[in-house]
C-alpha cells in the first residue's frame, strides 16, 4: 500500500533568542499548534543542512534536505534557477545570480532594491541586454563571438535575475551573496579571484545603466528605494541530479514561488504546481498554497510546499513579521495538509527549515535547524515537547549528514 508524504519547507524559520520576544525565538513565540502536534505525535531533532566549507544558503541547505549530498551534486545556485526558467545554455556558459540592489554611500542598503516590482525590473533588464549587446557601448573589453553575444541577462521576479556569460573562466571568482552584507561597505565584498576584475567591470558598466534608468527616476520621485546597481553571485554550471523517483520510488510535486526551489524540483523530476497569489514574500497566499497541496496529495505520492516568508522577515530584521508568517503557515498550510493526510491509510509529514535566518543578524547561519516528522510507523520521541530550537537540541535525534534525513523520512 502506497504511503502519502508531505514536506513543509519553512525557509529561514530557525532563529536565536530575541529580546523583543522576551528572550524567545520566533518559533517559541509563535502559536503553531499543528506543528507542535507533529512533535507530540512523532519525532523532533536537528539536521545539519550545510556541510563544512559551504556557504549557508537555501541552495545548499534545501538540496541537502531533499536527499542530495551537495559535495557530489552542487554546482552553484544560479544554474538551478536557470533550470526553473527553461533558459537554454551552451556547454561552456556560466550562470550568475544577478540581484538588482540599492547601494548608497558605498554601502549595501537594500539587497532587494526596495522589492522592486517585476514589471519595473523587466524594463531595466531589457535595457541591460540592449546595452551589452552593442559593442560600441562597452568600454571594458567585452566582445561578441561567433555564436552570439557574450553576456545575456534574463529577467526573473522582483529583484531576482540571472546573467549568463559565455566564458568558463568566470567560474574562478569568489562572490558574496548580497543578503549577507546588509549595511556593509560593498568595496570589501566585490568579486575576487582570477575572474574578479572582469566581473567588477561588468557590475560597474551595468550600474551606470541601472542607476540612471527611467524606472529609478520615477522610484526616486515617489520616495521608493531605487535600484542603483547589479550584484553578481552564486555562479555555476548546469548540474545533473539523479531523479528522485529512481532513488526513492515516489512520485513528487512541489509548490514554490521562488525559482531556486522550482529549479530543484525540475532537476529531481517533480511536477511544478503553480499557485495563483504565491509571491515568495510576506504577502504570499498561504491559504492557496495549502489548498493546492491538499488537492495534489490525491495525485502524487509526495507533495513539497516551500514558503519563503520567514526568511524574508529574518532578512528584514522583523521579528513580528516572522512570528506572523509562522502562524499563518501553521494554520493555513500545515493544518489542512495534516487533516488531508489522515484520510489515507499510510502517511508521513516532515516539517523543516532549511537554515536559520536570525532576525538580529539579518543573514543566514550554518547552525543545525530543528525538524519534526510524524505519521505511519514514525516512533515517538520527546514527550511534552514543542517545535523549537531549544527542544530540538535536547532530543536524541541529530542528523549530522543533512542528505540522510530524506532516507529517515521515506524509508525507516
Amino acid at each position: 500500500m502506497q504511503t502519502k508524504y508531505a514536506i513543509i519547507l519553512i525557509d529561514g524559520a530557525a532563529d536565536e533568542p530575541i529580546e523583543t520576544l522576551g528572550g524567545r525565538t520566533p518559533l517559541e513565540a509563535a502559536t503553531i499548534p499543528h506543528i507542535d502536534g507533529i512533535v507530540e505525535e512523532g519525532r523532533l531533532g536537528t539536521v545539519r543542512t550545510v556541510p563544512e566549507g559551504f556557504t549557508p544558503g537555501s541552495d545548499v541547505a534545501t538540496m541537502s534536505l531533499l536527499g542530495y549530498d551537495v559535495r557530489k551534486h552542487y554546482t552553484g545556485r544560479a544554474p538551478i534557477e536557470a533550470v526553473a526558467r527553461n533558459i537554454r545554455l551552451r556547454d561552456d556558459d556560466v550562470i550568475f545570480r544577478c540581484n538588482l540592489v540599492g547601494i548608497i554611500g558605498g554601502e549595501m542598503t537594500d539587497f532587494t532594491a526596495g522589492h522592486i516590482t517585476t514589471p519595473e525590473a523587466e524594463q531595466i533588464i531589457a535595457s541591460l541586454n540592449d546595452a551589452f549587446g552593442q559593442e560600441a557601448n562597452l568600454d571594458s573589453g567585452f566582445r561578441r563571438n561567433d555564436v552570439g553575444q557574450d553576456i545575456r541577462f534574463h529577467a526573473g521576479v522582483s529583484y531576482r535575475h540571472l546573467m549568463v556569460i559565455h566564458d568558463p573562466a568566470t567560474l574562478d571568482a569568489v562572490c558574496m551573496p548580497p543578503h549577507d552584507i546588509p549595511g556593509e561597505p560593498v568595496q570589501d565584498y566585490l568579486p575576487k579571484g582570477a575572474a574578479g576584475r572582469r566581473l567588477r567591470e561588468i557590475m560597474e558598466q551595468a550600474g551606470k545603466i541601472v542607476s540612471g534608468h527611467d524606472v529609478n527616476l520615477v522610484r526616486r520621485d515617489l520616495g521608493e528605494v531605487p535600484a542603483t546597481a547589479i550584484w553578481l553571485w552564486g555562479q555555476g554550471v548546469m548540474p545533473i541530479l539523479p531523479r528522485f523517483r529512481q532513488r526513492f520510488g515516489v512520485r513528487g510535486a512541489v509548490i514554490a514561488a521562488v525559482d531556486l526551489i522550482r529549479g530543484l524540483g525540475k532537476l529531481l523530476g517533480w511536477t511544478i504546481i503553480d499557485v495563483p497569489g504565491a509571491t515568495g514574500y510576506l504577502d504570499t497566499d498561504y491559504a492557496a498554497k495549502g489548498r493546492y497541496a491538499v488537492e495534489a496529495l490525491d495525485e502524487y505520492d509526495l507533495v513539497t510546499v516551500h514558503i519563503e516568508a520567514p526568511d524574508e522577515a529574518g532578512h528584514m530584521g522583523d521579528a513580528g513579521a516572522k512570528v506572523e508568517a509562522l502562524e499563518r503557515i501553521d494554520e493555513q498550510i500545515v493544518g489542512p495538509v495534516v487533516e488531508k493526510l489522515r484520510t489515507f491509510d499510510r502517511w508521513r509529514i516532515l516539517v523543516a527549515p532549511d537554515h536559520p535566518t536570525p532576525v538580529e543578524l539579518r543573514t543566514h547561519t550554518d547552525t543545525a535547524p530543528p525538524f519534526c516528522m510524524a505519521g505511519t510507523d514514525v516512533p515517538r520521541g520527546l514527550t511534552q515537547a514543542v517545535f523549537c530550537e531549544r527542544m530540538a537540541r535536547q532530543s536524541d535525534f541529530h542528523v549530522e549528514e543533512g542528505h540522510e534525513l530524506m532516507d529517515h523520512f521515506l524509508r525507516r
